[in-house]
């Protein structure tokens, strides 16, 4: 109310004429005018009594304040704002001392600028030779350049050389006498060409080494916002969103309504139980795996809406479980001791047939190495085989430590292979040093997942819990998390949301259950299915979409509420999208 519209004409708005532009520059009562909240009818900043400090908690200095701003506009390009800001506070930015040395070291006065850094009021002497260390390199080489092999010489040993820190640079230094192209290495080539560019360097490297006191860093103002942005974003506890949603006008903080609550899709495609789903790693596409023993390849697209895209048929046994390779051009599928299946997600075409030959013998799991060239089986004699995408076996474990399970992972970086060991343990075997790490649990295991960040293990318990461990170090239970039903079936959780800051899980009375990662607590319970919820998987590049498989034969995906997504100005209608397969 009582503000200016955005949407008024251009001349209902107020515009300074250019004589009022030479007025401002040297009147304030100008000022005061155009600018009703600011100059003359400002308020102070509250100062507690005190006029060296501002702010309601008396921890703010006021002259550390303005040389802040004054350092922020000039980095702005603003030089005349900063100044103005200068001038009429009465606070330098620099002292004199400091603004001579800073001329001199742009002008090359190399010596006389020796003489100003020892008055600029540095008392560390390792920061003082430090400081002259760089001032002298940038004298030798400037020597070099201009082929005063001599001076440089003597600079070096007369100069430099005393300082006695940095021997081994000392010695590089000493070489490029005899070899320029030795200049190359120490980040000295070409100088004639670039010497103002190098000298604005090197202040920059003394504006590091010096007391922020006497220089103020570079963008310390940007550093202090983003600060202080980040703790608001930390300290929300429904922070979902990788949109930039944080304003310096307001406090930032979160609703409920960040999460996905609302089923905005239902994906009818499967005849069957669906077991098993996971979005792809780009989260451009949803594999879902089905007791009717297909497995189906969803299209997500920019709008949200889900399109069948391949439907893979092929195996005798209900499907198990699927897997993206890294680069997510292709997909294994695994039937129920059965076989595994290689296909190209784009073709839909199967490309290979992985199977190990017994009787009684078949496969029960699968998953990828991060390089994408290789991929795992496990066997349900305990063994673990290792492919080539050529079908060949190049290694295999024999399963002394391994326990019938079809939960096995390879971490992200490669370096650790995670196996159920026994009923109640998980090994966390590092495979360059062999070394292992066990996480104990006192009831029996049901499934497990890792973080992103292959940081911490997340454990589905028979008893209706479900762990979340630190692996980094040494196993460490973290956070338990409690609610959920489950009494015969397998039920599968995941990490999800902004910086996997949720914990999702299906459960046995046909509902989505939602956690906050940090405190355990439950937040949502969504219902919609009709039949036990097997498994669910957050797309791992938008933290709004969430998907559910169910006993009930359908998929559902679930988004922002109505309100909200209106509010983001999102595709939606407010209808229940009901999706029978078609194919793009």
């Amino acid at each position: 109310m009582g503000g200016v519209e955005d949407n008024e004409p251009p001349s209902k708005r107020v515009k300074a004429s250019s004589v009022d532009l030479d007025r401002l520059s040297n009147t304030s009562s100008v000022l005061a005018y155009i600018s009703p909240w600011g100059g003359q009818m400002a308020r102070p900043l509250p100062s507690q009594g005190r006029e060296d400090i501002i702010g309601s908690k008396g921890v703010i200095k006021k002259v550390e304040f303005v040389r802040i701003i004054t350092k922020a506009l000039y980095s702005l390009g603003y030089e005349r704002s900063g100044a103005v800001l200068e001038e009429e506070s009465g606070i330098p930015l620099h002292s004199s001392v400091v603004n001579l040395f800073q001329k001199q070291v742009l002008d090359g006065n190399w010596d006389e600028s020796m003489i100003t850094l020892h008055k600029i009021g540095v008392d560390d002497e390792n920061i003082l030779k430090s400081a002259s260390f760089l001032i002298l390199e940038q004298k030798f080489f400037e020597l070099l350049e201009n082929n005063k092999v001599m001076e440089a010489l003597q600079t070096l040993r007369n100069e430099i050389s005393p300082l006695s820190i940095n021997k081994k640079r000392v010695h590089n230094l000493s070489s490029c006498v005899i070899s320029p192209s030795q200049r190359i290495s120490l980040g000295f080539a070409n100088v004639g060409t670039n010497i103002s560019d190098l000298r604005m360097r090197l202040l920059d490297e003394l504006q590091k080494l010096l007391p922020p006191s006497i220089m103020i860093p570079e963008r310390r103002l940007e550093h202090l916002v983003e600060q202080a942005l980040n703790v608001q974003r930390e300290a929300c506890y429904f922070h979902n969103s990788v949109e930039s949603c944080l304003s310096l006008y307001t406090d930032h903080q979160c609703g409920k309504y960040q999460l996905p609550s609302q089923t905005t899709q239902i994906l009818q495609e499967h005849h069957d139980e669906v077991w098993f789903l996971q979005f792809s790693n780009q989260g451009k596409y949803l594999a879902s795996s089905s007791s009717d023993k297909s497995a189906i390849i969803w299209e997500v697209h920019e709008n949200g809406e889900f399109t069948l895209k391949h439907r893979l048929i092929g195996h005798e046994e209900p499907v198990l479980m699927v897997a993206w390779s890294p680069d997510d051009s292709r997909l294994l599928t695994c039937g129920l001791e059965e076989v595994v299946r290689l296909w190209d997600v784009y073709s839909g075409e199967c490309l290979y047939v992985y199977e190990k030959l017994g009787i009684g013998v078949g496969l029960i799991s699968c998953g990828w190495f991060p390089d994408g060239k290789r991929l795992f089986c496990v066997v349900t004699d305990k063994t673990i085989c290792f492919y080539d995408l050529d079908g060949k076996e190049v290694d295999s474990w024999k399963g002394q430590r391994m326990s019938k399970t079809s939960d096995v992972v390879v971490s992200n970086d490669g370096r650790h292979f995670i196996t159920l060991c026994k009923e109640t343990a998980i090994l966390v075997l590092e495979r360059g040093t062999k070394n292992e790490k066990l996480i104990e649990e006192e009831q029996t295991i049901t499934s497990f997942s890792l973080s992103k960040d292959d940081n911490f293990l997340l454990i589905n318990l028979i008893n209706q819990e479900i762990h979340m461990w630190s692996i980094k170090d040494e196993p460490k239970l973290v956070t338990r998390y409690k609610g959920h039903k489950r009494c015969r079936f397998v039920i599968r959780s995941c990490f999800g949301g902004f910086e996997q800051a949720f914990i999702a899980s299906g459960s046995e009375d046909s509902q989505v259950y939602i956690w906050h990662r940090g405190s355990g607590d439950l937040v949502e319970a969504l219902a919609g299915h009709s039949g036990t919820v097997n498994c669910v998987s957050w797309n791992p590049t938008n933290p709004h979409m969430l998907a559910s498989a169910s006993d009930d034969h359908t998929i559902r995906i679930w988004g922002l509420s109505k309100v909200n997504r209106k509010h983001k100005q999102k595709h939606s209608n407010g209808i229940v999208h009901q999706c029978n397969g078609n194919s793009k």
